[in-house]
């Protein structure tokens, strides 16, 4: 089965809807601390609106003045400048998506709020499982997770300020190679070619050479504003999950080489669960609260995804064991209504006791 098969990318879409209604079940995200944050997170929406229009505004406004010297009725240069600048903002550098970001570096809301949906997923299970054997029953996820440092080694912790200059350098270089290319397709006669050329060897690895031939072929003739949206959208769906998932990542340790792999396994469901809340994402204003649902959300999806960890004193061999999705033919072929029918292997587990699990997930606050 391909990692990028259309089943487990229709999956990943069924698991954003239903994250989603799960992460919205859950009473502890509407205490005061989260409604404190929905409201700052509105404001921010409106000021990443701002942010967006001030340079776009201060054309128009030049453009304005510049129409008492210049007739511009039968002009339209000035409508595409404006239209363009508005279309690059949004399409090629992705400023809301880099602004909603940047909050993880700011502020630790959205790792908590990570761990609370965790908490409450084993808690939901249990309760749905309750009448079951617990013996049958999977391994909880947030009692041994929430007791892993989210910085790792003492000697490996990096501080929050270089993890955002990080997260800088990454998104500015994506950023740059986006305006490149899509300066780039403007060039006479071998402009035509060269976001085709970037969408082949984009999906090349991940669809084989048969499709992303068939999307060279048809980037040719298609106007360049739907290839520049498509290329991005899957740029920025893969970018959303890494953000999403790190929460988890920033716990279980992975060295570049391990998370590829883990990545590269599931990358069919994770594109189908991060475009379709990047979609969501486009929506003015709620945009930034959609993003705290996604990362609720994502809690949700770890438990489908991953096996439940150990205690970080056994937790040497685990990331290495989770390169490999190993029960994905067994998730993909489920009903959606059994989604929690595939448990795992309790004897491969070092798994508390049922009850425990539930007393500590409540000692979290």
């Amino acid at each position: 089965m391909s990692n990028f098969d259309p089943n487990a990318i229709l999956r990943g879409a069924q698991l954003t809807v239903v994250g989603a209604l799960r992460a919205l079940q859950n009473p502890g995200l509407f205490k005061y601390e989260h409604y404190r944050q929905a409201a700052i997170a509105v404001c921010a929406g409106i000021l990443i609106r701002l942010l967006i229009a001030l340079p776009i505004l201060a054309v128009k406004t030049s453009l304005w003045a510049l129409s008492f010297a210049v007739n511009f009725e039968t002009a339209t240069w000035d409508d595409k400048l404006v239209g363009g600048l508005d279309f690059i903002a949004n399409s090629v550098l992705q400023v809301p998506f880099f602004l909603m970001s940047l909050t993880r570096y700011i502020t630790p809301t959205l790792d908590h709020m990570f761990m609370d949906s965790l908490q409450w997923v084993d808690q939901t299970y249990v309760e749905k499982h309750k009448s079951e054997d617990p013996h049958t029953l999977r391994a909880m996820y947030y009692p041994n997770l929430r007791m892993y440092s989210t910085h790792g080694e003492t000697s490996k912790q990096r501080a929050p300020k270089d993890a955002a200059w990080a997260f800088l350098f990454r998104f500015g270089r994506k950023a740059a190679i986006s305006l490149v290319i899509y300066l780039l397709s403007h060039l006479p006669l071998v402009g035509r070619f060269v976001l085709p050329a970037a969408s082949f060897y984009t999906l090349n690895n991940a669809l084989g050479p048969l499709p992303a031939s068939v999307i060279f072929g048809s980037g040719i003739f298609l106007p360049r504003r739907y290839l520049v949206v498509f290329l991005q959208s899957y740029f920025s769906s893969r970018s959303l999950m890494r953000e999403l998932l790190e929460p988890y990542f920033s716990r279980i340790r992975f060295n570049k080489e391990q998370k590829r792999r883990w990545f590269r396994d599931r990358e069919g469901l994770l594109f189908g669960f991060g475009v379709g809340f990047y979609i969501f994402l486009k929506i003015p204003l709620l945009g930034v609260l959609i993003y705290g649902v996604a990362e609720a959300s994502t809690a949700y999806l770890i438990t489908k995804i991953t096996d439940p960890p150990p205690s970080p004193t056994d937790s040497d061999q685990f990331a290495e064991s989770q390169t490999r999705w190993t029960n994905k033919h067994e998730f993909l072929r489920l009903p959606l209504a059994n989604l929690d029918a595939h448990n795992a292997d309790l004897d491969q587990m070092h798994k508390p006791s049922f009850e425990k699990p539930l007393r500590q997930g409540r000692q979290f606050s």
